[in-house]
């Protein structure tokens, strides 16, 4: 009998220490999956892009940035492609307004562009040359008007080469030549954000 209190004695003690010790276990995980070392960076003209990037952080969390250039492109359509093409054509990477402080306490980092002449746009191409993403995972992200990514990925994985690239995700935007903008609400918003969703799960970047 007096064995069997001893035992039970014992019993009650352990349960604590095993609830503290699955606790302890479960605040680490829950450290783990914290975003703070997540960064979304987009640029996006007819806020199709931005939609895209804000359903990402809705999902991972971490910071979003909208890149922003010291003299914004014109807001007629043929102006801005009469630039853009004349930025590729000669390489000119327009100077960013957008500032990020201490990019180097992020390990993860979304990048969000439209197709530009079936191109990275010059924004983007600024912003990845001014800032060293080696030994960061770089992840992309794109809208087009229906005519894919172009060679912006490529362009990409070009700039970033000390940086781990993973799948890209793209999806059809607004057609801005058509008067066509923003496209990013109603079951279109539901099918892209359930892509989304998806792609994330499949390179296991989730809260």
């Amino acid at each position: 009998m007096q064995f069997l209190n001893y035992f039970l004695v014992g019993i009650l003690f352990i349960i604590p220490i095993s609830a503290c010790s699955q606790a302890k276990d479960n605040k680490s995980v829950n450290e783990a999956n914290k975003s703070d070392d997540v960064l979304i960076v987009y640029l996006s003209r007819t806020n199709n892009t931005q939609a895209v990037a804000k359903m990402i952080y809705e999902e991972v969390g971490g910071e979003i940035v909208e890149l922003e250039l010291k003299t914004p492109y014109p807001e007629d359509y043929d102006e801005i492609v009469a630039q853009v093409d004349q930025e590729n054509e000669t390489g000119y990477l327009p100077p960013l307004k957008t500032e990020i402080e201490n990019i180097q306490r992020y390990d993860i980092i979304f990048i969000g562009f439209p197709t530009w002449d079936m191109q990275l746009p010059p924004p983007m191409k600024s912003f990845l040359t001014k800032y060293d993403l080696s030994g960061k995972t770089v992840i992309p992200f794109n809208t087009n008007a229906g005519y894919g990514v172009g060679s912006s990925f490529n362009t990409v994985k070009e700039l970033c080469p000390e940086s781990t690239i993973l799948e890209g995700y793209s999806t059809k935007g607004g057609v801005e030549r058509d008067g066509i903008y923003f496209v990013m609400e109603g079951e279109k918003r539901k099918e892209v954000k359930g892509e989304v969703k998806d792609w994330l799960e499949s390179l296991q970047i989730m809260k």
